[in-house]
């Protein structure tokens, strides 16, 4: 009987703990169709006819993105929403290219953990954690080529070139759709803004400081 009541607390465990994460497939791929004319809603996206799926459906180039802009970076997604064959399969990347000093801004990913390579440059890498004992804890690395960093699901962190020259990694995500909210754009460019009262009181500025911001964005 001891046996039997182990087994059944053991079976029990194994099943909290996979209910923590994504199920896996059932079935061997599912080719995002954003028509949903006699198609299946998986997962985010409905699923296009296997018999009619092509090898294209889980190709995707990505050239270097355009840096000439007001932080110096570009961020170029390949998400289900660019690769269709990543429907249902719980993994996305990103290409990032920056001009000398230029920023990927503070930023949080909802739904993914980012893993970070860098293939060209040197970066100024950091995330920072949850108020766990009423303090918000600042890691930081500096990163040459070849460098891996891991940033933490839905944990602001950013990415800065202090090189002298242009700077290229790669950003795998667990999520085919990991979402981004980048701070500064959410707090001062939100539609519609949020009340000059509450971002006032929240940072202990004046109402100029929050209108000059909010011009920004």
């Amino acid at each position: 009987m001891k046996a039997i009541y182990f087994l059944v607390g053991l079976l029990a465990l194994a099943s909290s703990f996979a209910s923590a994460y994504d199920p896996s497939p059932l079935q061997d791929f599912c080719v995002a169709l954003n028509d949903t004319h006699n198609a299946v809603f998986v997962n985010g996206n409905v699923c296009k006819d296997p018999k009619v799926v092509v090898a294209e459906d889980f190709f995707k180039h990505v050239d270097p993105g355009n840096v000439d802009n007001k932080l110096g970076s570009n961020v170029t997604p390949v998400s289900v929403n660019e690769l269709p064959g990543l429907n249902t399969l719980g993994i996305s990347l990103a290409r990032l290219d920056f001009a000398p000093k230029g920023l990927v801004p503070p930023h949080t990913h909802p739904r993914a953990t980012e893993i970070l390579t860098v293939l060209e440059g040197t970066l100024f890498v950091g995330f920072v954690t949850s108020n766990q004992n009423n303090t918000n804890r600042l890691f930081t690395k500096v990163l040459n080529k070849g460098d891996v960093f891991v940033f933490p699901i839905g944990l602001i962190h950013f990415q800065f070139n202090v090189g002298y020259g242009n700077a290229v990694a790669i950003s795998g995500l667990s999520s085919q759709n990991p979402g981004v909210i980048t701070i500064a754009n959410a707090i001062f460019g939100s539609t519609p803004p949020i009340s000059p009262e509450v971002l006032t009181k929240a940072f202990q500025v004046d109402k100029k400081v929050i209108n000059h911001l909010e011009k920004q964005f």
